[in-house]
């Protein structure tokens, strides 16, 4: 049996990079201060790197899968020139009201539910307790607590409620973190 790993859970919109809404354009897509230096530390204490991300913007119709694919490998391509490599980007493109064809449905992956972060676990014999999600909506953390991740951390920087309030009434995190770098003490 192989040795479980931990990883880092990243949101991708409002985690990774500024949250525009519906970001899908290499030149509209602004990385967030401080998240190549906490990948950077995560990998060196032996974590995996996962972005899981809703998207559905692909779902609306807005942009393409082949538009979420282009973007997603210039970003990979940045981490791992900053010597903090994704393991994996896992995303859901599914919206259950606002989805257009077969984009219209209910999903075990789109959080909150858990699925893309059980998907990491067992394609990558991840311990879920004894990893770490950052994100930055009630969802992200309710994913996260369903899939049994030990430490889920909200992102809520200065200007959209990163005083120290929960931010969601859904799920409460293990914190609330106002920069990046706050994430290293949970590691």
């Amino acid at each position: 049996m192989a040795e479980l790993v931990r990883a880092l859970f990243l949101d991708r919109d409002g985690v990774i990079n500024r949250d525009e809404g519906y970001t899908h354009r290499w030149e509209d897509f602004v990385f967030i201060d401080g998240i190549f230096d906490l990948c950077r530390a995560a990998r060196a204490k032996g974590y995996r790197l996962f972005v899981v991300t809703n998207q559905a913007g692909i779902g609306r119709g807005l942009y393409s899968e082949q538009d979420f694919y282009a973007l997603t490998e210039r970003m990979c391509e940045a981490f791992a020139a900053e010597d903090a490599p994704i393991d994996k980007v896992y995303f859901d493109p599914t919206h259950p009201v606002h989805g257009i064809g077969e984009y219209r449905r209910e999903s075990p992956m789109r959080k909150p539910n858990p699925g893309m972060l059980l998907a990491a676990a067992e394609e990558f014999d991840v311990s879920l307790t004894d990893s770490v999600l950052v994100g930055d909506k009630g969802s992200d953390i309710l994913a996260g607590q369903r899939a049994g991740v030990g430490t889920t951390l909200l992102y809520l920087p200065a200007g959209k409620g990163g005083d120290g309030e929960s931010g969601n009434g859904v799920a409460a995190p293990s914190a609330v973190i106002a920069r990046l770098e706050q994430a290293l003490a949970w590691l």
